[in-house]
């Protein structure tokens, strides 16, 4: 698994993304359960992750509403299948509005861009 952490900083709120190979709803919680793993990653406040394979789109927006959709969209328009990628946020106290979906959509490109780096 790969994980980009302290990508994004906002009002208190910290992002990091993460992500790997992944072909069922049952490996991308087992990602989820291996990020947890860290203690720094376990107290975050939300994990929102997505991920297609065999056509099927698989998100859990874990308490952030939307970021699911937001995640499953970019993966779509970039092809990528058979990989879940995560965006984990740690809450700093001040509601982000919709200024949330564009840093969740701000991670995964990054994640993405670090994927065609490579």
């Amino acid at each position: 698994m790969r994980i980009l952490e302290n990508i994004i900083t906002d009002r208190g709120s910290k992002y990091a993304v993460s992500g790997g190979p992944c072909t069922s709803e049952e490996e991308a919680k087992a990602l989820v359960k291996e990020l947890t793993r860290k203690k720094k990653f376990a107290k975050a406040t939300h994990h929102s992750w997505g991920v297609i394979t065999n056509g099927t789109q698989i998100k859990n927006d874990d308490g952030e509403s939307g970021a699911g959709m937001v995640i499953l969209r970019m993966l779509e328009r970039e092809g990528l299948q058979d990989h879940a990628v995560i965006v984990t946020r740690w809450y700093g106290g001040k509601h982000l509005g919709g200024d949330r979906f564009r840093h969740v959509q701000d991670a995964v490109r990054i994640y993405l861009d670090y994927l065609t780096a490579k």
